[in-house]
């Protein structure tokens, strides 16, 4: 029995923002000191904005993509206070089960039309989402709002970080290995800009620099070769075999990537040491996980690497040594979309897809832990 892919689907908020008009605002909301001091955070903020890999994002408290980069949005805004650290998380949680269900919609309806699948075939529902808490929550929203069968188990993965899809197709797979009749859709959402950081903490302001709002869905069933009952959606399998998860928990690097919960939002930790860690820790894991499935590394065609920064990315192909390009699709989703955390890894999956790139296949991506989340398609 093989395990497939057989949809995916992307959505973006309607209204986005190039980088310059971002790094204006997020100046200008916390302006309050118009001497030498401001003009030097003024300065730094602007570099580090340049330096984040992002050109544009997509963001869910958007009037519009034009504008007065402030006044397109009424939810953050301007102090005169050093003290001031923006919405408490209470509001920027109201905001979040406000918008959440109608961007998650989006992408489950692209993915099931994509896999030519009826929402009332649907077993199974997964839901990823490390960016609000909400009970009930979208995950529910989307039966009624989608049509699914009201018996539909549901499962949430929650506070995973950037890798969350990778752990949310881990538990699609295992649900479709153990029923030939499960077709299990599985949903990342995510709204990363609502948790807008008034800091002058340099990690801070490179956590505001890179995030933003997205969703992603994927239709996973098992394949019983030569039955046809097991082909009813569209019959493409866009990856070939989704024949493994892995998971690799660097040691004593607990506090390199922390994503926690304050008053004022969720707050982002990234240390200076977690490119260099990358660069040293991942090739030996990959190689010997991918080797207890029979493929040698040289076997792999592709990898969709999770951009978590320009600098992560990098990391990443210098340590398996790839070839220029390798990690193209990468670079330009978080040029275009900015890092939406956990979706993003299937909006280059997806990319690859209609670029006609075929397996053998590894997704990579990191989250708080250190932690190393990957999938192979063979």
């Amino acid at each position: 029995m093989k395990i497939a892919i057989r949809g995916m689907g992307t959505a973006l908020p309607a209204a986005s923002i190039d980088q310059a008009d971002a790094a204006f605002a997020a100046d200008r909301l916390r302006r309050f000191d118009e001497g030498t001091a401001g003009d030097k955070r003024s300065q730094m903020l602007s570099i580090l904005y340049r330096r984040s890999g992002v050109k544009k994002r997509y963001c869910i408290l958007l009037g519009s993509t034009f504008g007065d980069p402030i006044g397109r949005q009424s939810f953050y805004e301007v102090t005169q206070d050093p003290e001031f650290r923006g919405p408490s998380t209470k509001e920027r949680m109201t905001k979040y089960a406000m918008h959440a269900p109608e961007l998650a919609e989006q992408a489950c309806r692209a993915s099931l039309e994509d896999a030519a699948c009826k929402p009332g075939e649907i077993t199974h529902l997964v839901t990823v989402s490390c960016s609000g808490f909400s009970a009930p929550g979208f995950d529910l929203d989307l039966y009624p709002r989608l049509g699914l069968n009201p018996s539909a188990s549901r499962t949430h993965v929650g506070f995973m970080g950037c890798h969350g899809f990778l752990n949310g197709l881990r538990v699609a797979r295992a649900y479709a290995a153990s029923d030939p009749k499960a077709k299990v859709l599985v949903c990342a959402l995510e709204l990363c800009t609502l948790h807008h950081q008034y800091s002058d903490d340099p990690q801070q302001i490179v956590a505001n620099s890179l995030f933003a709002d997205g969703a992603a869905s994927v239709v996973v069933e098992s394949v019983v070769e030569n039955d046809p009952s097991t082909t009813s959606s569209n019959g493409e399998n866009c990856y070939g075999d989704f024949r493994a998860s892995g998971s690799y928990r660097i040691a004593d690097s607990e506090e390199m990537m922390t994503w926690k919960i304050g008053d004022h939002g969720f707050q982002m930790s990234l240390s200076a040491q977690v490119p260099e860690t990358i660069q040293r820790e991942l090739k030996p894991w990959v190689v010997n996980w991918l080797a207890g499935y029979g493929l040698k590394f040289e076997e792999i065609k592709h990898w969709a690497i999770h951009p978590g920064g320009p600098r992560i990315l990098s990391a990443t192909a210098e340590s398996l040594g790839l070839p220029a390009g390798a990690t193209d699709i990468s670079t330009n989703v978080l040029a275009e979309c900015g890092n939406m955390s956990s979706p993003t890894i299937l909006f280059i999956l997806d990319r690859m897809k209609k670029a006609g790139l075929r397996p053998p296949i590894v997704a990579l991506a990191f989250g708080p832990g250190l932690v190393v989340e990957a999938a192979l398609f063979a």
